[in-house]
């Protein structure tokens, strides 16, 4: 069973139950390759935690299988209490909108809104109400507030992330996903990244996961799960 720390006094089943991540006999296949194969795992509420392993180990498929952006090709995945295989398309695109942050390898701003409106899309699209107070103080605390009108086109590599940043934790999401968000950075922009994710989980008592290769993210985090390398 691969599982990050659960809580002492909780029984196994108890914390399982409580997962905010809970797998059993996840595999996903590409044709008749199978990428991907986890027969236990669960993630307590509120932990921070790395998934890792090396190129074509599954680390994207797991977080994109997470995200229920991917099909499982067989097994089960609960998601925030919810089994994400008993969701319609459309139910999953809301459940995901509301539960779940994701900042993905390509931050796929939209180009044509600024950055508040792209934080406003993403309530919207979640089917939240407008929360005007709380896109303004993500917009603050992340230190985008001379930037909050202008486009993504405008913004440095660091500044677009931290929209991402923003845009996925603006809805309160229960769960964080985070895939490869320091391969590219120097040390202090990859310290900088890592702050700003752990800090915005902490804000709202989130799960935080993170998909990389990185190396450097070890000494961060206390909680892994290693994926093997496949053939």
């Amino acid at each position: 069973m691969a599982a990050f720390a659960s809580r002492a006094a909780a029984s196994p089943d108890a914390a399982r139950a409580a997962a905010v991540v809970a797998i059993d006999d996840l595999a996903h296949s590409y044709g008749t390759r199978t990428v991907l194969e986890i027969p236990s795992w669960s993630v307590a509420p509120g932990q921070h935690g790395l998934i890792l392993g090396a190129s074509g180990s599954g680390k994207s498929t797991l977080l994109h299988l997470i995200a229920g952006l991917l099909r499982p090709s067989r097994g089960r995945l609960r998601v925030a209490g919810q089994d994400l295989g008993a969701l319609t398309s459309a139910a999953l695109d809301a459940f995901r909108g509301r539960a779940i942050g994701i900042v993905l390898q390509r931050l796929h701003l939209i180009q044509a809104l600024t950055v508040r409106d792209n934080l406003r899309l993403a309530r919207t699209l979640a089917r939240l109400p407008a929360d005007r107070a709380r896109v303004d103080a993500l917009i603050s605390d992340l230190g985008l507030r001379d930037l909050a009108r202008a486009r993504p086109s405008r913004l440095s590599e660091g500044e677009a992330q931290r929209v991402a940043i923003a845009r996925a934790v603006v809805n309160h999401p229960a769960l964080i996903l985070a895939d490869e968000p320091t391969s590219a950075l120097d040390d202090a922009n990859c310290a900088t990244v890592v702050r700003m994710l752990c800090a915005q989980a902490e804000a709202t008592g989130a799960t935080l996961l993170i998909a990389t290769h990185d190396a450097r993210l070890k000494t961060h985090f206390a909680h892994r799960l290693d994926l093997p390398a496949r053939p």
